[in-house]
């Protein structure tokens, strides 16, 4: 049994299962999730880091299948929508956009005490949320009990000013968190007591992050193989953060200076993530 050390240093034994799941979940076949995970297991030893291993499965699958590779690096592409959060405060507001919400992104409101910047504002039917989205740039940063004590004041200071307004007495309010990792579990027990909602990279369980991006095929521009990092940064910065928006409109590629000669295979690849979970041109 090999030690694997995890991004927080922690040493832990290296399940296959996890890397077989994670393949599988990428959209590889049984058969090619296992000859991967054959090749990865022979490179073993103890201590790698997981960060190698996961380095590893992604080139091979690469190899593969470029559209693969992109959904299978899902968490790092989240991480890739920095280095401030506010691509990340777009791409959800295009997660709850997707689910018949009323967004906004950005919103300044008066509270009952004080002014508030909010992330987003989501409206749908009667329900009202407050959406605060927590970016990270490192996989091992977490959201610890501070976040959601933080959000719930600020939220029921909203609130409060809301309550005054008579189109408001008849709404559901309620406050909702949103992070590219993790919450530790003093955050989600605190979440789970006052009433905030709690979304992280695979919290609640089968309504995570990664749940949602998979169910909508709303995957992150940064997903893409095919695309270097500052092409990439030039697209985010026109504030378009989802592949589906390359689909729809590829001269963004233009505007992003790719060249016209590789265009061509980031618009496939493109097309084969938004066609993955949902075919976006069928709804």
């Amino acid at each position: 049994m090999v030690n694997v050390t995890k991004v927080s240093g922690e040493k832990a034994p290296f399940v296959p299962a996890k890397l077989l799941a994670s393949l599988k979940r990428a959209g590889a076949n049984e058969s090619l999730a296992k000859d991967i995970l054959e090749e990865v297991q022979s490179g073993l030893y103890e201590g790698i880091a997981t960060k190698a291993i996961y380095k590893e499965a992604f080139a091979r699958l690469r190899k593969h299948s470029r559209p693969l590779a992109a959904k299978y690096k899902l968490k790092k592409a989240l991480m890739e929508l920095g280095p401030t959060g506010y691509p990340f405060e777009r791409f959800v507001g295009e997660i709850l956009r997707d689910q018949g919400f009323k967004v906004e992104v950005g919103v300044i409101v008066q509270g009952h005490c004080v002014q508030h910047e909010l992330d987003v504002v989501a409206e749908k039917a009667s329900e009202h949320y407050i959406v605060e989205c927590k970016f990270h740039s490192d996989q091992a940063r977490h959201c610890d009990v501070k976040v959601p004590l933080y959000i719930h004041s600020r939220f029921r200071d909203v609130e409060k000013q809301w309550r005054k307004h008579e189109a408001h007495s008849t709404k559901f309010h309620k406050g909702w968190i949103f992070t590219n990792t993790r919450f530790t579990n003093d955050a989600t027990k605190y979440g789970s007591c006052s009433g905030l909602m709690l979304v992280g990279w695979d919290y609640p369980k089968k309504e995570g992050l990664k749940d949602l991006i998979d169910r909508s095929g709303l995957h992150p521009v940064t997903c893409l193989t095919t695309l270097t990092k500052q092409e990439k940064q030039i697209i985010l910065s026109a504030n378009h953060v989802l592949c589906r928006d390359i689909c729809d409109s590829p001269q963004l590629l233009n505007m992003a200076r790719v060249h016209t000669s590789r265009q061509k295979n980031v618009i496939k690849e493109a097309l084969a993530l938004c066609n993955y979970s949902i075919k976006y041109h069928e709804k």
